[in-house]
């Protein structure tokens, strides 16, 4: 390293590769955050972790929850429903395997999630409904009675103003 001094301030020879280094690493642990690995034996896999995105609708009866988990199938889905919340945790287990001019070519994705979605009333959990299509998994969470009654009218009084 070259380094020449001038007068109070001193000037430093650049370096691009020592820069593009140090780059390359900080982008490493950047993915190492994203995607944890998980060791298994004397090797590691990624282990990809997703949270599906969810669309929660209040109606006057029911509240109704629709989950995106597309290439899960329904018998990979665990739901527990309490009176306030719903945890639902997947694991998502595909594997896509084309074979092109003698060439096969074979992709695995896996994940597992989990999310606990408050619920802004109390509901009934002994009566939940849930179905799956397209990868969209929807549940009916009808309210206990005492919530769907919690609707109060008010009449406005004529005032002089």
């Amino acid at each position: 390293m070259l380094i020449l001094e001038v007068s109070p301030m001193s000037l430093i020879r650049w370096q691009p590769f020592r820069e593009i280094d140090e780059l390359q690493r900080e982008m490493n642990r950047f993915f190492d955050v994203l995607i944890p690995k998980e060791s298994i034996g004397n090797g590691e896999k990624a282990v990809w972790n997703f949270v599906p995105s969810a669309e929660l609708i209040d109606t006057p009866e029911a509240v109704n929850l629709k989950l995106e988990v597309p290439g899960i199938d329904p018998k990979d889905i665990d739901i527990e429903v309490t009176a306030d919340s719903v945890s639902i945790r997947g694991e998502r287990k595909s594997e896509s395997k084309t074979e092109e001019k003698g060439m096969t070519r074979t992709e695995f994705r896996y994940g597992e999630f989990h999310r606990v979605i408050p619920l802004p009333v109390h509901i009934n959990n002994t009566d939940v409904k849930a179905t799956y299509k397209d990868g969209i998994l929807t549940l009916a969470l009808p309210k206990v009675e005492e919530e769907q009654n919690r609707v109060v009218k008010v009449a406005i009084a004529a005032g002089e103003g």
